[in-house]
């Protein structure tokens, strides 16, 4: 549920960002060798890590979080509630 709340942001940042990064990436002129660099490295960062919080986070909630609700839900006894 989390994933398809956050994906319309999630998405809308990276590909802004992304974006803004084109000019940094076609540059030629003075500056561009540290430029260059530096877009590939941002773009990098922000397609793997955008992948990263889409695919990869909900699986490990998913895997993670299921096992500890089901112990918590194990612990408590009826009629109690866990704070």
């Amino acid at each position: 549920r989390g994933v398809r709340d956050r994906l319309r942001p999630v998405l809308m940042t990276a590909c802004i960002t992304a974006l803004g990064m084109i000019p940094l990436l076609l540059a030629t002129g003075p500056g561009s060798e540290i430029q260059r660099p530096l877009a590939i490295v941002v773009t990098g960062g922000l397609v793997t890590s955008t992948a990263l919080t889409l695919l990869l986070l909900p699986l490990l909630f998913e895997r993670f979080g299921t096992a500890r609700s089901q112990r918590a839900s194990i612990r408590t006894p009826a009629g109690s509630s866990v704070e």
